[in-house]
């Protein structure tokens, strides 16, 4: 059973994981009512946070319905960490998460996000600082280092812990990979099966299936798993995953009713809260995945992502609906 203080995520919890410009309320919404456990926002600049910027301001913005929710920053100054851990307590999520794996370089290059695991000492000191400085849960999302050569992440989670951090989602892999090659797990179940850990360590990178999910808990031994970039367009993975292991049976995949239903909440939902004009462009990102494996449907795939009209890509969306339900 993994707790987070006295949170308790369940057995084998599945966590959205906080993607920029992916992970914001909307699809929140989808991936809770898929099942997901436990979501976390978009990233938040503490410089921009603590100066009242619209940006940052509206990533806290979170409905009693989406918890246990965490709210992710990420900044390289002790005395802004802590302002933006104290904005953060008055709002009072159920998490405060650190971003230490951010792998962009405009990130990176200012010492942020995953640039921190070039400076472990201070990566350890900004931890203390957010823990010291809140009420609430710190937890971390890191990487497993700088680079092949430089992969300090079994020490770096002992160290974490001791200060008071409370939980940490690995990506086994390290900042100069991005997202290329194949996840490494290994690492991440050797901090697990380390005697000395305690706090509920949960694994992130290439979870794509139910049975890879399901394989890699069993093999790893994590309290949990963090979904990423196959959640995209594909808010039933939680779902998927937790019958399969809960059954060891796969769930069909979603019915074209049920993954147009849900493509056009997405769009009306972002388009709410974002506006017209950016609630179209972020969705853009979710329709492969939506309808993936239909025979044919690249050209609908193409009208969807170059489309503006709000009431068009909702006519588009119709046209999917009836000419593959009668398609079967």
């Amino acid at each position: 059973m993994a707790k987070i203080r006295d949170i308790d995520l369940g057995d084998f919890p599945l966590l959205l994981a906080p993607m920029e410009d992916v992970s914001d309320p909307p699809f929140r919404v989808l991936c809770k009512e898929q099942g997901a456990d436990m979501m976390y926002t978009e990233f938040i600049a503490v410089e921009g946070l603590i100066r009242d910027a619209f940006k940052s301001t509206q990533k806290l913005d979170f409905a009693e319905a989406e918890r246990p929710l965490g709210i992710q920053i990420f900044g390289a100054e002790l005395d802004s960490m802590i302002r933006a851990t104290e904005i953060i307590n008055e709002i009072k999520p159920d998490v405060l998460d650190i971003n230490f794996g951010c792998p962009v370089k405009k990130v990176t290059c200012k010492m942020m996000g995953a640039g921190i695991l070039r400076d472990i000492p201070m990566m350890i000191r900004l931890a203390e600082t957010v823990v010291k400085a809140s009420k609430i849960p710190v937890t971390v999302k890191t990487r497993l280092g700088w680079s092949e050569e430089d992969k300090p992440i079994v020490q770096v989670a002992e160290m974490l812990q001791d200060v008071g951090v409370e939980a940490l989602s690995i990506h086994g892999r390290t900042r100069k990979q991005m997202y290329k090659g194949e996840a490494d797990w290994t690492l991440i179940g050797e901090i697990k099966n380390n005697p000395r850990m305690h706090i509920p360590i949960f694994g992130n990178g290439d979870i794509n299936t139910p049975q890879k999910a399901v394989e890699y808990k069993n093999r790893y031994g994590v309290d949990g798993i963090m979904i990423g970039r196959a959640s995209i367009g594909n808010p039933w993975i939680f779902r998927e995953i937790k019958h399969y292991h809960r059954t060891g049976e796969l769930l069909p995949p979603p019915s074209i009713e049920e993954r147009v239903t849900t493509a056009k909440r997405l769009l009306q939902m972002a388009m709410d809260w974002k506006g017209e004009r950016l609630g179209i462009l972020e969705t853009r990102r979710h329709y492969s995945n939506y309808f993936r494996g239909l025979r044919d449907i690249k050209e609908y795939r193409r009208r969807l992502v170059t489309e503006d009209d709000k009431e068009n890509l909702f006519a588009i969306l119709d046209e999917i609906h009836e000419v593959y339900d009668d398609k079967g």
